[in-house]
């Protein structure tokens, strides 16, 4: 019983201290979905050319997706032009960092963290697509893509902007400017509180949890005098656990911080903030079929070793700076025991929200469908960004009415007069498999 006391304070602390800065990430997630669309940077990144692998890079490093979550939105890419390169850059730059976890990172292990880890991040996804370019230059374009109507320009996808679709609405309907604003806001909150939230919920109370155990049982600084506290032998330890692992940027971060409190250094506990997010066995299998595996060879090696390299990096600043890694960590364990009134209402709040997070996702029930529909199994979907390409590539198929998927049984339910081949392969084609 003490053990589970000790496990569930140790948590408790981490979660309230993580709490506001996750709030605060989540609102600027919010803020990002209603001016960044992905329909927008798939322009920017359309071209076999350095310059969009640099762009590629910056657009990735502020967007909220996780290693899951990237996939559908590379492939997306793929299918509209963009080149292998510029999609490795992406693909390395966007799930080690966003503006939630950027956040967190600030509030939980201090500035140089915070700034070095997206920097860090910009610069990998340059080298990465640089390297995928020298390697493999073929572009991944497709002038027949499910995504676009060329006929009519008009988007089909979520990366349609709601202002088109609100500013539409209001020349036919004399909307006021009034209703488009609480709009957007309204489509920002659901985004951030409900949509992203649902993708991270569980992933961040696992990774808690584990720095919650890591915290009660380890000792602080138990590995400051072994061999794997530091250097390579600690750093390809990491990557062996990193790779297949499945972490978001944001839940990786109090893992990181128990690491650092237990002896790890700063280089290790950054390899495993790079390569835990950026990769993961679900989406390794499916990039293997989209990217092919020599692309995937490439973006694996790619990040394994430049993680390394700036793991390196950041312990060497942190040695000729002097600057003490683990003071901002104590100073944080200092301020657990005096928290305020207000840290524990966005606690509380905070913690609302997860628990309605984890009701929508396991006991929400199935929305219910006409009497004559087709199911058919979608296999590779492992989040909510998985669940709505999928619904939008099967709507897009003509003849489709309606389409409800159920990312728990990997089902998506079918009604109207249409070819199920077509629908198959418009799912196919967004880099899942269709049964």
């Amino acid at each position: 019983m003490n053990i589970v006391i000790g496990i569930f304070k140790e948590t408790f602390f981490l979660f309230i201290e993580m709490a506001k800065f996750l709030m605060l990430g989540l609102t600027f997630v919010g803020i990002l979905h209603i001016f960044f669309k992905k329909d927008m940077i798939a322009k920017h990144i359309g071209k076999n050319s350095l310059w969009s692998i640099i762009k590629a890079s910056i657009l990735g490093v502020p967007l909220p997706l996780c290693s899951c979550g990237v996939v559908p939105t590379s492939v997306f890419f793929a299918k509209n032009g963009a080149s292998k390169a510029s999609v490795v850059s992406f693909l390395i730059s966007t799930p080690q960092t966003g503006l939630d976890s950027i956040a967190a990172t600030y509030g939980m292990m201090g500035g140089i963290f915070a700034i070095f880890r997206p920097l860090a991040a910009f610069i990998m996804g340059i080298v990465g697509g640089i390297i995928t370019k020298f390697f493999d230059a073929d572009s991944l374009s497709n002038k027949d893509s499910i995504f676009y109507d060329k006929s009519s320009k008009e988007c089909t996808t979520e990366t349609c902007s709601t202002n088109l679709n609100i500013q539409k609405n209001t020349s036919a309907e004399k909307i006021s400017k009034l209703k488009i604003i609480l709009e957007k806001i309204r489509n920002m909150f659901k985004y951030a509180y409900i949509e992203f939230l649902d993708d991270i919920a569980l992933h961040f109370i696992a990774g808690i949890l584990i720095a919650g155990i890591i915290s009660y049982f380890i000792p602080d600084n138990f590995f400051s005098n072994g061999s794997f506290n530091s250097g390579i032998l600690g750093m390809l330890g990491v990557i062996l656990i990193g790779i297949p692992m499945y972490i978001c940027a944001t839940s990786s971060i109090p893992i990181a911080v128990s690491l650092m409190l237990k002896g790890f250094s700063p280089g290790i506990a950054f390899v495993f903030l790079a390569v835990g997010p950026a990769t993961n066995a679900a989406t390794i299998a499916v990039l293997s079929k989209v990217l092919g595996k020599k692309v995937l060879t490439i973006y694996l090696v790619s990040i394994s070793i430049l993680s390394i390299l700036f793991g390196y990096l950041l312990d060497f600043i942190y040695a000729i700076t002097k600057i003490d890694p683990i003071s901002n960590l104590k100073a944080m364990n200092h301020q657990m025991n005096n928290f305020s009134y207000f840290d524990y209402a966005i606690a509380a709040f905070f913690l609302g929200l997860l628990l309605l997070s984890l009701i929508r996702k396991y006991f929400r029930k199935e929305k219910k469908m006409g009497n004559k529909n087709i199911t058919i199994q979608v296999n590779g979907m492992t989040c909510n960004h998985c669940s709505a390409n999928v619904e939008r590539a099967a709507k897009s198929v003509e003849g489709v009415t309606n389409a409800v998927v159920s990312l728990e049984n990997k089902l998506v339910s079918l009604e109207g007069n249409f070819d199920i081949e077509a629908v198959k392969k418009a799912i196919i084609e967004m880099g899942y498999e269709a049964m």
